[in-house]
């Protein structure tokens, strides 16, 4: 018999991703409890047991992208050596997750960026600074075994990055799936490559390029 935690859980992750696939597919306005309990199969009272209202549901959404953007970070850096590498693969991570769960730039951008609450904007930007940090982490890392130039600032590089793939994201979404984020990908990855790697390093930044 399953613990009653245990279904606590699994039933506010249907909940979560029931809001995710509502948000994804007509946006904000579309989102509602009972449209939830619904996509979910359930009545309306049955969510207001796990979540008290929308607002709460967005929140499990927010937390949901800090949980997935920082298991993307530690994945790749359990996988990989090269920081350069690592930025690699947590950009086609990134890019990945944000086209395949379309909700998370739609709430970011659309929603979010323009939240009134100031609990919910401090979330939003707690989420975006931590995420910068770790990525500034890993170029700290590359200056460290040379990989990656010792001039620039870690945070701007981290910042960079990051505009590599939310504007993608967003892009791919304004276009209806038109746009080719992972096309994109392969041509600006090797640009913005040459703009941070160290002189002498050549090896790993090749490898990526056949691999893009």
């Amino acid at each position: 018999m399953r613990a009653p935690k245990a279904d606590t859980v699994l039933r506010q992750e249907q909940i979560t991703e029931a809001a995710m696939g509502l948000i994804a597919q007509h946006g904000m306005a579309g989102l509602s409890i009972a449209a939830i309990a619904e996509r979910v199969g359930i009545v309306p009272s049955a969510v207001y047991r796990h979540f008290p209202g929308k607002e709460a549901v967005l929140d499990a959404v927010l937390d949901l992208l800090r949980i997935r953007m920082r298991a993307n970070v530690e994945a790749v850096r359990a996988e990989f050596a090269s920081p350069l590498e690592q930025l690699h693969a947590l950009l086609h991570r990134h890019l990945t997750m944000l086209v395949e769960n379309r909700a998370f730039p739609y709430v970011v951008f659309s929603h979010l960026a323009q939240e009134q609450d100031p609990a919910r904007r401090a979330r939003l930007e707690d989420t975006m600074h931590r995420f910068i940090q770790q990525v500034a982490e890993i170029v700290r890392q590359g200056q460290r075994n040379g990989e990656i130039r010792p001039d620039l600032s870690q945070r701007s590089v981290a910042v960079m990055f990051i505009g590599l793939v939310l504007p993608t994201a967003l892009l791919f979404r304004l276009s209806q799936g038109e746009f080719d984020p992972l096309g994109h990908l392969r041509t600006a990855w090797p640009t913005f490559v040459r703009g941070i790697q160290a002189d002498h390093t050549s090896h790993p930044t090749d490898r990526l390029r056949r691999q893009t």
